[in-house]
């Protein structure tokens, strides 16, 4: 039978107190405790750091490869592609920033906004669409981005905003 090794540093599992733990699978008495922490902390600082430079240099490239519309790369697509990955990234660092304290609703909907804004934006670079398809399509992106973070929120916070899991 197969134990579960503690992650260095962490202490080892401990059984339960209340009684043992019937789930199929599971040793009787054993108690998980958190995670173990896979990465260091330096890790998580570069990611940290990294994702809003890769994401938007990746929805600048898009928002540049669409605006062009399968015509010759410019100079000013280019420069479209680079301000458009500065403004998504500034933008996402401010809202991954502020969002975590504000109470679940706002939380949600500041997700919701900046997704259907993101959305909209690219959706609107294509010519052959209006711009009331453009609005109609990103308030659908942000009702859904809405609907599953106010989910996810709701279920993991108490009443207070405390975060549970």
């Amino acid at each position: 039978m197969a134990h579960v090794v503690p992650a260095s540093g962490a202490p080892a599992p401990r059984p339960k107190a209340a009684g043992p733990d019937t789930s199929p699978g599971v040793s009787p008495g054993y108690s998980p405790g958190p995670l173990p922490d896979v990465f260091g902390a330096r890790t998580h600082l570069v990611a940290h750091r990294a994702v809003p430079v890769v994401l938007g240099l990746v929805y600048g490239y898009w928002a540049a490869a669409m605006n062009r519309s399968a015509g010759p790369i410019t100079g000013w697509n280019i420069l479209f592609g680079f301000v458009t990955a500065f403004v998504f990234a500034a933008l996402y660092v401010g809202v991954r920033a502020l969002a975590p304290r504000l109470p679940r609703e706002l939380h949600a909907t500041l997700w919701a906004s900046f997704a259907g804004c993101a959305f909209g934006f690219l959706y609107s670079q294509d010519s052959s669409h209006s711009v009331l398809r453009s609005v109609f399509m990103s308030l659908v992106i942000a009702a859904s981005v809405f609907a599953v973070a106010f989910y996810r929120y709701y279920t993991r916070e108490d009443a207070a905003g405390h975060r549970v899991r």
